[in-house]
Parts: C-alpha cells; structure tokens; sequence
C-alpha cells in the first residue's frame, strides 16, 4: 500500500480503546455515513461506498487528493509539526542531539528572511564546479559529483543487494535524468502530453532567467534541455518494461562497461562516485548507457553545462528563494498534477524535516505517540493472514505438489518487520544548523549517500529499515524476503477512541497491508525470487507457465479500464494488481476465522461480508484531481483508486452475494473473465 491534525487517542487496534459513554452511542459509523446509496454498488462499488464522503469533503486547493490517506497523512504532520516546534525553541538541546537537528532544520526551514537574502548562494560551490567542466571527461566527472550531492543527472546509481546474491551488495546503474521524469511525457503526442512539453519549456526558460540568464539566452537553454533530455527518454525503457528484474540485471565487468561507453572510462568514475574498486557492476538498461556514451559527444561541451546547471537547481527549488520555489510549485504541481495552491509553509517544511531527518523524528515520535503493544498487535494479524495464505497453497489445483513446497517454504521465511526498528541508523556524523535550509538539505543528501556508499564490501545488514514509523505506507522486499508495515498503519480514521470490529481490521489493515504485502513475494516479480532474497527460479516449467496465463489474465482485465478516455496499463501494474487481489481475498479468510464473522450478526444493518467489502474500499478512499490521475496512469505502477476496489472485487463470489451482483451489472465479470491465483 502505497502513500497527516491530532486525535485525541490514536487507536491501537485491541490494545488501546475508550470505554463506553454516551459519545459511544452518538457514533456514526464511517461505513454507513461513507456511502452514496444513490449509485448501485452492483454498478460501481468504490463510489458506492466513498462517495457519500467524497461529496462532504471536496478536495483542497492546496492537494491533488483527499480521502483516507490524506486524513492519516494530516493527524501524522501535526504531530511531526509538535515535535518540530518543541524542538526549535528548546535553547538547551545539546549540539549533536536529535532535538537540536530536528529543531535547527526546522528552524533554517521557517526562516524565510535568511533564505531571500541567500539567493542561489547555498549552490554557488556546485555552480562553479560545473562552469570549469572543459571537456567530456569534465561532463562525466561532474555528472559523478553531482550524485554525492544529492542529484541524478542523466542515470541513478545506487548500492544495493545483489538480485542474484543477497548477501553481498552491488552497484547498479540505471536509466534516469529526465526532468519530466517519464519517457512519454516526451515522446507522446496526445494533447495532455503537448500541453505538459510546452508547459515544461516555459518553466525550463524562466528557472534560467532566476539563474541570471538574459530572455534570449534563456529560451535557448530552455530548448537546450527539453532536447537532450527527449534524446534520453527516447533510449530509456517503459515503465512496463523496467518491471522485469531479470531483464533488468545485466552484470558486467568494468571492463565491459567501459566497452559499451568508450567516452566514459568507468575505473577513474567510480572512485567519483566513492567507490575505491570494484569489479563489476549490474547495469539495468544498457541501450541506455550505449545511447548516453553517442549524446555526450553529440552536444556542445556548453549544452551539457545548461542541463547540469538546470538539474542542480531543479534538485533544490523547494529549498530555495520564494520566486524560484513558487515556480517548481507552478510546473511539478499546477501543470502535473493540477493543484492550485501551495500548502501554509508550516507544513512544507514539516514534510520536508520528516523526509530528510525521519529516522530521528521516528525515535521521538514512537516515544510520545505510539503506545506499547504496537509491534505485538500487527505481529498477530500479520500471522494470522500468512496462515491463510499457507491455506491457499495447499488447496491450489493449478500447482504441482513439488512448487507448492517450495511456496509453502518461501512464505514461512517472510520475515516481518513492525512498527519500528529495534535498532535505529547512526545519524550522529550528519551536522546541522540554522545558517540555511538549502545547505541542511545538501548535508542530509550528502549523509544519505555516504551511509549507502559504505555499505559497500561489507556484509549484507537484514535488518535495515527503508521507511519510517510515522511513515503511512508499507513495502515488500524481495532481496530480504521481508514486509515492511509501520507503526502508524494501525490508524483507523473515524475510529478513534474505539475498538473497531474484526471486518474493519482484516478489511482494512489484514487486507490492504498484509495481504496486499505477502501476495507481493508471489507477484509477477516477487515470484521470481526465492526464500532468501535471490532472484532464482523456483517454479517447475509447467507450474511457471500456468502461473504467467493467470498473470495474462489480470493483464487483460485491467487493460480494459479507462479513466478519462486514457486506458490502465495492466502490464505495467499487474504486481500491485496481483497483490491487491491477493490481500483482499486473504484478509477475507482471515476474517472468516473471528467470532464475529462466524456469529453472523449485523453491525449497523450491515452484514459482516458487507462491512468486511465496505472497510477494503474504505481503505482506498481516495479522490484525485483529475490531472492528478492522467498522471499516475502514466507514472505509477498501481492502478487508480477506484480499480484498486472494483478491480479484486469483481473477481470474488462472496462479494457477488453480500451485494447481490448478477449478470449484466457493471461489476460483475463472467466466469471465464474472473481472475484467482492464491
């Protein structure tokens, strides 16, 4: 599941609740007052159930999206917000402390005097850097730099685990640099798509002007970028097609590599790059780097100054003086994603406080928000869903008894990691004052990419988290085998104070978080990993081909959504597809085993399969700007909201009952269109 004002208790689902008061009986629940009984939920039951809410609450100017998240999202800042300001005026903090970097950061954040007068200085040392560059090995050597500080001109390189070695880390390189981020924003031809090009000139031409450069010279540069960055989206791959890890691990020697770039000798880059040696590296589009090696010489020495120039201040714009972060607002949000006004500068900078220092906000915010019990709680759901995934398994007549061992054993070595960290990241190194928020954003950059550097040569640490307590999201890791589900997860807006009933936590966190996430390690890429992380074939040759037809078959029911005359891209999101399915159908299982389910009573006229449906689509209650949306079709690997729910749904016979959907209702799909895998 991918994605912040204070309640009076945060709900710790069976662990924290307030005992009945007449407020109990007043309470509406969120189920029956979401809802819009006007429209049929045989007919669209994800506006069937989150409409009514929808309605009540339009979306605010200063977001592209409301609904479920952005309620979660809200309660978190606000508290982030409290111990960021606790932190600021605490004179006594100690140098080096969390306190004093958390509240320091913030402070340089809100001072927006001491930013106007800096200007573009905080960048001069990067600008000067890039002004020497005389030649090509100049271009790539800053292009190198420029990774430490923070950016990604032209490619990505990251250490991570080996997809084939999960003990040992690797160095991967793959295709990046484009300032509109996907390939065809460039490429394609629709009116969106022509409006956003030419949108993005013009925004290109005035960042320039901020950077001192006369109108005439500034349309030039402008024109300079927008064409070498369409070179590099013509030679970068789909999104579809970055999916594949397997077609996407490509282990070279040095040497190789350096014969596939000739104007880029990769031994003198990589010490750079702050690797000393190494022997070879994992490179995941080499069409790419092939066509980068011919553009570095097909541009002037001049052209490649303007593109890095342009990447450094487009990095920092949101750090930087109002004229130049009102105008990366004006493209990356109005044009992109259709929000009009920017959000108070309180919570810009909170965000961004949390972004770069969430590892030290986490330990305050696990201290003073989250109750005792937290991990014990999600360690008994998270159980309780595996086992009814093992279930599935066993009974499964399309797979052979040898590959159902080896699922069986894949999925008893998915380790969970909840709430927070045992053992929290050494930020001790990482120095941080009031002098300017730009540079304080510079130095956790910095941090960030020495801490991945070092991991480099040494063993593989398993039990390293990637995200935050207070971070409202969750991950599965292939390379560890491993979920990932934050504390904060466990919120339940509109059930604060309360103890929800079981259909509301196996709807909502059984399904949208555990199951979506176990389902992940048997997705179209998660299935190509074993037990302990590496991308190995585990599959016998006729189960795997059984599996890719069920696959196809997802990719096809997808296919055929549209949303705003622009069709999903069931390639592209089968794993989440996949995985939302999955979690859907586990937690309803799951769910099945509690006393409520099996009592059978009605909970606000609803039966517990009608709650149980109602919580999951409650769950991505979410409604987007309509620009917002064209742009996740076109960005993200999961599907818009609205499939998310009727997508898995219309694919589960319970839920045919539990709201009496027949044939030739809009959800309803026929046998032969229907999709299980686990």
């Amino acid at each position: 599941m991918n994605l912040f004002k204070k309640p009076a208790v945060f709900l710790i689902i069976g662990i924290t609740f307030l005992s009945c008061t007449k407020k109990e009986a007043a309470f509406s629940d969120p189920l029956i007052t979401n809802r819009d009984t006007t429209i049929s939920p045989a007919t669209d039951f994800f506006n069937y159930a989150n409409n009514g809410w929808f309605k009540k609450h339009p979306i605010a100017n200063t977001d592209s999206s409301n609904g479920i998240m952005r309620n979660v999202v809200d309660t978190i800042n606000a508290q982030i917000k409290s111990i960021c300001e606790k932190a600021a005026k605490d004179e006594s903090a100690v140098k080096g402390s969390n306190k004093q970097k958390i509240g320091d950061f913030y402070a340089s954040g809100m001072d927006t005097v001491a930013i106007e007068k800096a200007g573009l200085s905080p960048l001069n040392s990067e600008i000067q850097k890039i002004n020497e560059i005389t030649n090509v090995d100049g271009i790539v050597n800053t292009i190198a730099h420029l990774h430490t500080v923070g950016l990604t001109p032209v490619f990505s390189f990251d250490v991570y685990q080996d997809d084939k070695i999960s003990t040992k880390y690797a160095l991967y390189f793959s295709q990046d640099g484009l300032g509109m981020g996907q390939r065809d924003f460039y490429l394609e031809s629709d009116k969106r798509n022509t409006e956003i090009r030419t949108a993005y000139t013009s925004h290109l031409k005035t960042m320039m002007r901020f950077m001192g450069e006369d109108e005439s010279v500034a349309g030039k540069s402008a024109a300079t970028v927008l064409k070498l960055e369409t070179e590099l989206a013509k030679s970068s791959r789909k999104l579809e097609l970055l999916r594949d890890p397997a077609k996407n691990y490509n282990k070279l020697t040095v040497d190789q590599f350096n014969a596939l770039t000739p104007n880029i000798d990769w031994k003198k880059v990589l010490p750079i790059l702050g690797i000393a040696k190494a022997d070879t590296v994992i490179v995941g589009q080499p069409e790419f780097f092939k066509a980068f090696n011919s553009t570095l010489k097909n541009y002037t020495i001049e052209e490649w100054k303007t593109y890095l120039k342009w990447n450094l201040i487009n990095s920092y714009a949101p750090y930087l003086n109002a004229a130049i972060e009102k105008e990366n607002f004006k493209f990356y949000s109005t044009v992109m994603i259709g929000v009009s006004t920017q959000k108070p500068r309180w919570k810009r900078v909170v965000g961004k406080t949390d972004q770069y220092l969430g590892e030290l906000v986490g330990q305050v915010y696990v201290t003073d928000y989250m109750p005792k019990g937290v991990k014990e709680k999600l360690l008994e759901v998270g159980n309780n869903i595996r086992d009814v995934f093992a279930s599935h398994i066993k009974k499964l007549d399309w797979m052979s008894e040898a590959t159902k061992q080896k699922a069986l054993h894949k999925l008893s070595k998915i380790v969970m990691k909840l709430g927070y960290p045992d053992k929290w990241k050494d930020m001790s190194s990482l120095v941080i004052d009031r002098k300017s928020y730009c540079r304080n954003v510079m130095q956790t950059k910095i941090w960030e990419y020495k801490y991945m550097i070092n991991k480099f040569g040494k063993p593989v640490d398993r039990n390293e988290w990637i995200m935050q307590p207070q971070t409202y999201n969750a991950y599965y890791n292939p390379s560890n085998n491993e979920i990932v589900i934050p504390a904060c997860n466990i919120i339940v807006p509109g059930y604060e104070g309360r103890l929800p009933d079981d259909a509301i936590l196996y709807g909502v966190i059984g399904g949208s978080f555990f199951g979506h996430e176990i389902t992940h390690g048997f997705d179209d890429q998660g299935s190509q990993y074993d037990e302990k992380g590496n991308l190995n074939n585990w599959w016998t040759a006729e189960d795997l081909k059984k599996f890719k037809a069920k696959t196809k078959l997802i990719v096809s029911q997808y296919n055929k959504f549209t949303i705003l005359g622009k069709n999903v891209n069931g390639e592209a999101t089968q794993g989440e597809n996949i995985a939302d399915l999955g979690g859907v159908v586990m937690g309803y299982e799951a769910f099945q085993k509690t006393e409520q389910y099996k009592k059978n009573e009605k909970i606000s006229g609803l039966t517990p399969d009608q709650r149980y449906f109602l919580a999951y689509a409650y769950s991505w209650m979410v409604n987007r700007r309509d620009e917002s949306k064209i742009n996740l079709i076109t960005t993200d690997v999961h599907s818009p909201e609205q499939f998310r729910v009727n997508g898995p749904v219309s694919n589960i016979p319970e839920f045919y009952k539990a709201f009496n959907v027949k044939e030739g209702d809009k959800m309803y799909q026929p046998d032969n269109l229907r999709v299980t895998i686990w």
